[in-house]
């Protein structure tokens, strides 16, 4: 389930985060971000009128955790969807936690150029989780 407690984190790291730090003018989620344990790279791009993120590394443990839920190709699955910005300077979306093959709420958060915060709850604001991703050079 390592990759269910990394994806819903990133979920779920943003929607109730107490204030932070603002990012520098200008900056975007957008690029290529890895989780806290660095099995994960997410790409985050626009799509339409709103963001999404596909997965475009994960480590041989994540790629195993996915297909235990169900989930046989984790490169290349998109794992978030219709992000849109809020007025308060988060985003949010829908997540696609591929061990749990389930999708939940989940914000976004820019905390500084090469670090953003994602927060997700399984219900309403109930068991919630929230971690910080670094942005992938380059």
């Amino acid at each position: 389930m390592r990759i269910s407690k990394l994806v819903f984190a990133l979920t779920a790291a943003v929607a109730l985060a107490a204030p932070v730090a603002q990012a520098q003018p200008g900056s975007s989620i957008y690029g290529v971000w890895r989780n806290p344990k660095n099995s994960v790279h997410v790409d985050v791009r626009p799509c339409g009128t709103s963001a999404c993120g596909y997965v475009v590394w994960a480590d041989a443990e994540a790629q195993a955790d996915a297909r235990k839920g169900g989930t046989a190709n984790l490169i290349g699955l998109q794992l978030f969807r219709n992000f849109n910005p809020q007025p308060n300077g988060r985003w949010r979306g829908k997540v696609f936690v591929p061990d749990l093959n389930a999708t939940f709420s989940g914000t976004a958060e820019l905390l500084a150029e090469d670090r953003l915060r994602a927060r997700g709850c399984l219900i309403a604001n109930i068991a919630c989780k929230s971690q910080v991703w670094v942005r992938v050079p380059g």
